[in-house]
This record gives C-alpha cells, sequence and structure tokens, in this order.
C-alpha cells in the first residue's frame, strides 16, 4: 500500500491534508490509470461516473477532480449528491471505465475522502492504488482541442440505481411505521424518496436537510440517540439511521434498541437459511464481529467465514467463496444477489421483508443472539505508524491475552483517523475493563 491510500480511499481534513491540487492529480492520475485497466468483462469506455456526499467541501474537491479527469482526456458523468453504492451500481451498469465517489463516510465534518471503483463496481485493488500514486506527478497525456474531456450531467441515472434497490424485495411493508435518519448526508433526497416508491405509508423522516455543515453531527449511525426517542415516542415499528455516504445502517427496534451489523447478519442470515437461499449455509464477518455471532448463527447450521476488517475484504472474501451474505458490525452489510456494494437502504428493506414474512417484530427476531461483552476504544495519537514496531505495547498486549482465557485482544492503527482502535472482547467484563485501561494508557504514552 502506498502513502496516500488508506483503508478506504484517500482522505484527510478537506484543503489541507486533501487538498483541490492533490484531488487534480487524482483526478488525472486515477482517470489514466482506470483507461488502462482492463478485465474481461469490459475495454475503455471513456467515461467516469462521479459522486459525492453533502459535505461542503465536496464542490471544491469534485470540480477539481473533474479537471483533472478532463486533462487526460476522460469525461466524467456528474452524479451529484449520491450514495456510494449508487456509484458503485452504476460503474458496473453503465459504459464507464468505472466510478469516484467523494465522501468521507461517517468520518468528521471536516473530513472529506476520495474512493475509485473499477468497471465491475467493486473498490480498486492495492495494486491499482499504487499505480495512481505512482503516476500522480508522472508526465501523463496532455490532449487538445476537441480531445479534451467533458464534464455530463448524470442525476438521470439514479432512476435505474432506485430500480434495482426496489427490485430487491418483494413484500408488502405497506403497514409498517417507519422513522428514517437520513444523517444530513448522501441520501437525504434518496432515501425518503425510496421507501415512499417502496410502498411505505407511515415514514416520518428526521435529518435530511441536505446541510454538508451538519452530516453525521449528533444524527445518523454513529449516534442514533435522537433516532430511538422518536421510535419510542411515535410507537414505530423500525428506525434505520443512515451514515454520511449511505452504504450502511444501523437499525433500531420497537423497543427502542440498537441492532447493529451483527444482528442484522444474524437476523437475515437465519432468515434465509431457512428458506434454503443462503449460499452454502455461510456468512462472511470480519473479526470485529462478536462472538456471538457465530454460536448463535452456529446453532441455525449457518458458519461464519472471516475476513480482514474492511468491506472490501468482505467482498473479495464474500466472491472467492461464491457467497452472498456478509458485513461488519458496523451496519456495512453486502447481500452479494442485489450488489457488491453495502447499501444501507437495500439492508434496511431486506430487514423489513424478515419481519413482514415471519410476522414478528424486530426485536423478537434479533432474539437467539447473545453478545459477549465487548469493549471498544480508539485513543488518538500523533505517531500511529510507530505501533507496529512498539515494544512496550507488543508487551502489555501479550500480557493481557495470556490472562484473558475466554476471549481475545485486538489492536490496529486506523486507515482513515490519527487513531488506535483497541477492541477487547471475553465473558469477564471486569477483566476486560482491566487490560483495555492499561493497554489504552501504554499506548497513549508511547504514541503520542
Amino acid at each position: 500500500m502506498g502513502e496516500l491510500f488508506g483503508t478506504d480511499g484517500v482522505r484527510g481534513v478537506a484543503n489541507q491534508d486533501l487538498t483541490p491540487e492533490l484531488a487534480f492529480q487524482l483526478g488525472k492520475s486515477g482517470a489514466y490509470v482506470l483507461s488502462q485497466y482492463n478485465n474481461s468483462s469490459s475495454g475503455n469506455k471513456g467515461k467516469v461516473l462521479l459522486g459525492r456526499d453533502t459535505r461542503l467541501s465536496g464542490d471544491m474537491l469534485a470540480a477539481a477532480l473533474i479537471a483533472g479527469i478532463n486533462a487526460v482526456g476522460v469525461e466524467v458523468v456528474d452524479l451529484g449528491i449520491v450514495p456510494t453504492p449508487a456509484v458503485s451500481y452504476l460503474s458496473r451498469t453503465r459504459p464507464a471505465l468505472g466510478g469516484i465517489m467523494v465522501s468521507a463516510s461517517h468520518n468528521p465534518i471536516e473530513d472529506n475522502g476520495i474512493k475509485f471503483f473499477d468497471d465491475r463496481g467493486i473498490k480498486i485493488s492495492a495494486a491499482l492504488e499504487e499505480q495512481i500514486e505512482e503516476n500522480l506527478n508522472s508526465g501523463l497525456p496532455r490532449p487538445t482541442h476537441e480531445q479534451v474531456g467533458r464534464k455530463l450531467e448524470g442525476e438521470y441515472l439514479l432512476e435505474s440505481y432506485l430500480d434495482q434497490v426496489l427490485r430487491s424485495f418483494s413484500s408488502d411493508i405497506s403497514e409498517l411505521k417507519i422513522i428514517l435518519d437520513c444523517g444530513n448526508g448522501a441520501a437525504y433526497r434518496l432515501a425518503p424518496e425510496l421507501f415512499k416508491l417502496a410502498g411505505v405509508d407511515n415514514l416520518q423522516v428526521i435529518n435530511n436537510s441536505g446541510q454538508g455543515e451538519l452530516i453525521n453531527v449528533n444524527c445518523g449511525s454513529t449516534d442514533t440517540a435522537e433516532l430511538k426517542e422518536r421510535v419510542l415516542t411515535s410507537k414505530a415499528d423500525i428506525g434505520i439511521a443512515l451514515d454520511g455516504d449511505a452504504d450502511r445502517t444501523i437499525l433500531v427496534d420497537e423497543k427502542g434498541q440498537e441492532i447493529d451489523g451483527d444482528y442484522i447478519l444474524y437476523i437475515c442470515a437465519k432468515h434465509l437459511a431457512q428458506r434454503n437461499k443462503l449460499a452454502d449455509k455461510k456468512i462472511v464477518a470480519t473479526k470485529y464481529s462478536n462472538l456471538g455471532l457465530s454460536e448463535a448463527l452456529k446453532k441455525e447450521g449457518v458458519e461464519v467465514i472471516y475476513a480482514s476488517n474492511g468491506d472490501k475484504y468482505v467482498l473479495a472474501k464474500l466472491q472467492e467463496l461464491d457467497l452472498s451474505l456478509g458485513g461488519e458490525k458496523s451496519g456495512h452489510i453486502i447481500f452479494r444477489d442485489h450488489n457488491v456494494s453495502g447499501d444501507g437502504m437495500l439492508t434496511a428493506l431486506q430487514v423489513m421483508e424478515v419481519m413482514v414474512n415471519e410476522n414478528k417484530p424486530l426485536s423478537q427476531l434479533a432474539q437467539g443472539l447473545e453478545e459477549w461483552p465487548q469493549l471498544l476504544e480508539n485513543v488518538k495519537v500523533a505517531q500511529k505508524e510507530e505501533l507496529e514496531d512498539n515494544k512496550a505495547i507488543k508487551s502489555v498486549v501479550k500480557e493481557g491475552r495470556e490472562e484473558l482465557t475466554q476471549g481475545r485482544i485486538f489492536i490496529r492503527a486506523s486507515g482513515t483517523e490519527p487513531v488506535i482502535r483497541l477492541m477487547l472482547e471475553g465473558k469477564d467484563l471486569a477483566l476486560l475493563k482491566k487490560w483495555k485501561d492499561k493497554i489504552a494508557a501504554v499506548i497513549a504514552e508511547e504514541l503520542n
């Protein structure tokens, strides 16, 4: 992996780390590399699809990307403010070299990001990321006159994306009472439209202002407090919280309880397995999924296969094993029969279809999964890249693992933020708290 790309594209504080100058270079190099990249299903088609979320810096970075892409003779189809799964879907179903999404997902409002998709709608490989970095300052072609690229409007393409999501289910959900939290993000227009088209008659929408300065602020999948309150006071059947780019969702049941990605995987895997619709009776999760998920699904005859952290690795494992369902605890769920990207709106529809088909409230569907106690800690650091070689941190983690016989400890540097992520899971909560505090203290001391 090069210096710019993290686990989910290039991210940083917009106009400081992620500058328009860098976006211009990424546009040039990215379009050039995508135009040189061919797979068995397509060749050079000369267009790149571009979407963004509502962040205020999105216009600035999109404009710079467009200029860079056009500068190497490639056309840009501007989709406007759209969810990430729309860019993924359209990249593989329209004549295009690939797609680019300008978004920092669940990150703070000052951040932004740039992620690339190939013409299969899949986030580009590490090899292509390295090629983009290598070509950033290269003497790339500079066409003139009619060979210069143009910007084309592409919002009309979103209808085909909505149609695809609607085709993913066939149940009557008109009787469900729903609260939808758009997180002031990328789906603030499309999500309400989609659920109305899906037949939802009783829909209450919150945080759909489209104001980029409010994206993820006390709302959406990163903060469900308001959604929980609305669900309880309105006596709704389900609450749906989307993140900034709407590729993930966290749900709230009728009792105001949060239903995260592990519970969503459990509910959907169990339902599909009972109907012989779950490929090979296996799903894919990551090491951050609770061990209770594997325990619960084992009772249903379903095996959990583990992939590295990150939705691109979940998808890679699904493709490798030809499986149909996988995801992350964070609510990024991939229904591979319908798309190759996580999709918060599609995920919510799949869960509501289970509710209707089984005629059970969401809280009852979630029963059967008993989570092991799990503690998460994000330790802010100044030198996250020094984690791997730090002996003091390795030593304290080793001590913790030796004492935590029923459980596990994971530690990694975030690919998108200046933090070290720490996770502890086990049967003894007191022991988990003890080692979380010990390890976090050593991390803070050593890397700041």
